[in-house]
């Protein structure tokens, strides 16, 4: 095993992306690194723990105090309910300010864990352990915390960065396989506002990375967390750069909201925002047709989606008012012009979103029907 070490820089100091098939066997000597601690803290889901968790605790275990707190990680209990469920199992479990938290799961396990460490007692350490695609190449990364309200998704939250992510591409052969489509959304996010040559990559071999070969994960997922590195470190606190990291999240989330959280999954509901962002884009000018094209035919090879929501395109619209993106009430969106270039722009007319609001679904839903007539 020679795993790739990518550094991430932020205000509470520079810590390590380890990243590497077989890495949680040495998971142990990997945290021992980070000195001391009075006791660890595994929170996980039950499902995720039945299937990695002998892999991360058997050795750190076995050396430490240790307990293991599972919890539901529906996206739909990513809420301050849960945070104080789980502060209060540690209070109970006698963590103090030396415990070490290790956050083990996909996105909403390494979101909610996250907020907890940053809360509770004012800080305690934190590890994360990402399961999923979309938590080993994006959300583990970057400090960004926090639970959902019911009036929008994120709302509540901290900047607070782990002390160290270990990232096993190997536990990704039992992820559902929605999840993992889902998680390849973030990949295409990437490719499009960063890296041109990983779009042609994932053109051409899609069929490849759907069957998960190690190969081709081990490629993609080291350079993946290396974009999302470079952008953190250099905007820790997204009040510039890191802003492309959002592109498609200003539809996605409104899909989430309005649907309760229940029809999408995270990735799902970004496959759908970078489609609609790309036509938006094109709406105001920005990019041309062809464009268009090569980014809904990438997001379509990963597989079918949960359909558009028989939603009116105003209650759309106004889930996007309550996003955290708005600023001084002016909706903000990142748009891509051209492949491995994003940026935020907020006098984008209302009634060009209102547009693609009520024709995307018909749009889509043809692109869906021409590739499947293209493969008959």
């Amino acid at each position: 095993m020679n795993p790739k070490r990518i550094s991430v820089n932020s205000s509470a100091g520079r810590y390590a992306i380890v990243c590497g098939t077989g890495i949680l066997r040495h998971a142990a000597r990997e945290i021992a690194s980070l000195g001391k601690f009075s006791s660890v803290h595994f929170v996980s889901s039950p499902k995720v723990w039945r299937a990695v968790g002998n892999s991360v605790h058997r050795d750190l275990g076995a050396r430490n105090s240790s307990t293991v707190h599972l919890t539901n990680d529906a996206e739909t209990l990513k809420n301050l309910r849960t945070v104080e469920s789980i502060s209060r199992d540690l209070v109970r479990s006698g963590a103090d300010r030396k415990s070490l938290m290790v956050a083990v799961g996909g996105g909403v396990i390494g979101d909610v864990v996250g907020f907890v460490a940053a809360s509770y007692l004012r800080g305690v350490a934190l590890v994360h352990v990402p399961t999923t695609l979309v938590a080993q190449v994006d959300s583990s990364i970057g400090g960004k915390t926090g639970v959902n309200l019911p009036e929008g998704k994120n709302l509540v939250g901290a900047f607070y960065p782990p002390n160290l992510i270990l990232t096993d591409p190997a536990v990704l052969k039992t992820l559902p396989d929605r999840e993992f489509r889902g998680g390849l959304a973030e990949v295409i996010k990437h490719s499009i506002i960063a890296d041109p040559g990983m779009f042609a990559y994932l053109e051409k071999n899609m069929g490849k990375v759907l069957r998960r070969d190690l190969n081709a994960l081990e490629y993609l997922i080291p350079r993946n967390a290396a974009i999302k590195a470079r952008v953190v470190t250099k905007d820790e606190r997204e009040s510039g750069l890191r802003e492309i990291l959002n592109f498609g999240h200003t539809f996605a989330h409104a899909l989430e909201s309005t649907t309760k959280y229940r029809r999408y999954q995270h990735g799902e509901a970004v496959a759908w925002g970078m489609m609609a962002a790309a036509l938006l884009a094109h709406e105001i000018g920005i990019c041309g047709p062809d464009y268009v094209s090569r980014i809904v035919a990438l997001v379509r090879q990963i597989g079918p989606l949960p359909s558009w929501p028989r939603i009116p395109g105003r209650s759309l619209f106004n889930a996007m008012r309550s996003d955290k993106k708005t600023l001084h009430g002016k909706l903000r969106f990142v748009l891509s012009p051209r492949l491995g270039k994003a940026g935020s722009y907020e006098d984008v007319p209302h009634d060009a979103v209102e547009r693609v609001l009520r024709f995307a679904p018909q749009f889509l839903a043809k692109s869906a029907m021409r590739k499947s007539d293209a493969h008959a």
